[in-house]
C-alpha cells in the first residue's frame, strides 16, 4: 500500500509582530486551509487572530527582541540589525525543514538576505510579498539621496530580485518593480476576510453595553429612563421590547493608525476643533465620539494633546481592542477615517478594506494610487489637508441622523460597499495566489 504523500509545509516571515500584520496572518489561514503545515516566525507583542491559535496546522515560533536602550543611535540600530540577522537566521535553520518560505517585505534588512540564503541553502521556494519600499520608508527619516536610502534600495533590489514568486498589493507597485527593478509580481489586493461585515442593531447594543463598561462615554446620558424603554445606550435602546437606534444619539467616528509619521495625526485633530467650533456656532450638529485604535511610538505624544483640549463636544476614546472585538466597532460606527499616506505612493491602507468589508464608509488620505481603492464621492471620500477632512465630517453629521439628503449618499455608498464585499480574502487568495504554493 502506497504512502500518502506527507503534507508541505510553509514558513511565513515577519521581521515584526505578527499581531499587527492582518495580511500575514490572512496568508497563513489560507495556507493552512489548502492543506499546508504553516510555521509563523515573527515578534508576538499583541495576540494574534484566534483562528491563528486554534488552528492545528498552523504553530508560531517566536523571535526574541534585544532591548539595547542605551548608546548612540547608530550604535543601537546596528546591534539591533545584527541581532536580527543571527536570531532569525538560527531560527530558520532551527525550525525545520519548509518546502516555500513566504516573507513579507518589508522590512527588507536583514530579512530578504536571510531568508534568500537560506531558501538557496536548503532548496527551499522563496516568494515575498511586497507590502511596500523599506528604502522608501527609510527616506522619511533620512534624505533620498543619503547613502545609507541607497545602499538599503540596492539590497532591497536584488535579493527581491533573487526570489522565485513575488506577491504585492496594488497594480501600481506591479507597474513599479517591472519597470525599475525587473521583477515581475503578480497583484493580490488586501481583501476583508469574512469577520468584517456589517451588523444589526441588537448587535450593535451588545458591543455598546459591553465597552461601556470600560468607556463611559459609550453609555447612557443618564436621562431618565421613559415609557417603555428599559435599557439604554448612548446610541441604542430597548423600547417595547425591541432594540433601536436613539434619535438623539451622539455621531461616531471611527479611525484606525499606527501612531507613526506616515499618518500625520494632526490633521484629525484639526478637523476635530473645526468640529468643536462649528458645533457651537450651529444648531445642526450632534456631539461627536471619536474612537482612535492602535498602538505606536506617537500614541502618547497625541493622548496627551487630546487631553489637555477642552472640548465639550467631541470626545476621543482610544482603547486597544482585542482581535475579536475589532470589527464589531468597525461595523458600530457612522463614518471612518484614514489618515494613512504611502512613503512610496504604491501601497494601499488596509485598514479601510476592514471599514469597507464592514459597510463603513471612509474619509481617506489621498496619495498617488488610493483610487484603486477608495472612488472620491463613490464608495468614499478623499481629502488632501485638514480643511477638506473637516468640511467633510460636518457635512456628513449635519442634521444627523435624519438628513434626508446626507442618509441617500450615505446609502448609496454602503451599496457600492455591498458589490465590494462580494470579493473576499478566501476567494481572492484562492485565484491569485494559491497557484505559487502546489508546486
Amino acid at each position: 500500500m502506497a504512502l500518502e504523500n506527507p503534507k508541505k509545509t510553509a514558513k511565513v516571515v515577519v521581521l515584526g509582530d505578527i499581531g499587527r500584520s492582518p495580511r500575514m496572518q490572512y496568508h497563513a489561514l489560507s495556507l493552512a486551509n489548502s492543506g499546508l503545515n504553516v510555521n509563523i516566525i515573527s515578534y508576538v507583542e499583541t495576540a494574534p487572530l484566534t483562528e491563528i491559535l486554534e488552528n492545528p496546522s498552523i504553530r508560531i515560533t517566536k523571535l526574541h527582541p534585544l532591548v539595547f536602550e542605551r548608546g548612540p543611535k547608530l550604535v543601537r540600530y546596528a546591534a539591533k540589525a545584527i541581532w536580527q540577522a543571527v536570531s532569525l537566521l538560527l531560527t530558520l535553520f532551527m525550525s525545520g525543514k519548509c518546502d516555500f518560505l513566504l516573507c513579507q517585505n518589508p522590512p527588507a534588512i536583514p530579512t530578504l538576505p536571510i531568508c534568500r540564503f537560506y531558501c538557496l541553502v536548503t532548496r527551499t521556494v522563496f516568494v515575498i510579498d511586497w507590502h511596500n519600499y523599506a528604502f522608501s520608508i527609510m527616506a522619511m527619516a533620512l534624505d533620498q539621496d543619503h547613502f545609507l536610502v541607497r545602499i538599503a534600495r540596492n539590497i532591497e533590489k536584488f535579493f527581491g530580485q533573487s526570489s522565485q514568486h513575488n506577491l504585492c498589493v496594488t497594480y501600481a507597485m506591479k507597474e513599479d518593480l517591472l519597470q525599475n527593478w525587473n521583477i515581475v509580481t503578480s497583484v493580490l489586493y488586501d481583501r476583508p476576510p469574512k469577520i468584517f461585515h456589517p451588523i444589526s442593531t441588537e448587535e450593535k447594543h451588545i458591543w455598546f453595553l459591553k465597552i461601556s463598561q470600560q468607556y463611559p462615554e459609550f453609555a447612557s446620558s443618564g436621562q431618565e429612563q421613559a415609557g417603555d424603554v428599559t435599557e439604554r445606550t448612548a446610541f441604542t435602546q430597548v423600547a417595547n421590547g425591541q432594540v433601536e437606534l436613539r434619535g438623539d444619539r451622539p455621531g461616531l467616528l471611527f479611525s484606525s493608525t499606527s501612531w507613526t509619521p506616515d499618518e500625520d495625526f494632526s490633521i484629525l485633530m484639526e478637523a476635530l476643533q473645526v468640529y468643536e467650533t462649528t458645533f457651537n456656532l450651529t444648531n445642526k450638529l450632534p456631539k461627536l465620539i471619536c474612537v482612535i485604535t492602535g498602538k505606536g511610538p506617537m500614541k502618547e505624544h497625541y493622548a496627551k494633546q487630546i487631553r489637555d483640549k477642552s472640548w465639550k463636544h467631541v470626545k476621543v476614546v482610544m482603547p486597544w481592542l482585542e482581535a475579536t472585538d475589532y470589527p464589531t466597532m468597525v461595523a458600530s460606527a457612522d463614518l471612518g477615517v484614514c489618515l494613512h499616506t504611502s512613503s512610496s505612493g504604491l501601497d494601499l491602507p488596509m485598514k479601510v478594506v476592514d471599514m469597507y468589508g464592514a459597510g463603513l464608509p471612509v474619509c481617506a488620505f489621498d496619495f498617488l494610487c488610493l483610487d484603486e481603492l477608495v472612488e472620491n464621492g463613490v464608495n468614499g471620500h478623499t481629502f488632501k489637508n485638514s480643511d477638506e477632512l473637516s468640511k467633510q465630517i460636518v457635512r456628513w453629521f449635519e442634521d444627523f441622523p435624519v438628513n434626508e439628503k446626507q442618509n441617500k449618499i450615505a446609502e448609496r455608498m454602503r451599496r457600492e460597499l455591498v458589490k465590494f464585499q462580494e470579493s473576499r480574502w478566501e476567494e481572492n487568495w484562492n485565484l491569485r495566489a494559491k497557484k505559487i504554493f502546489e508546486l
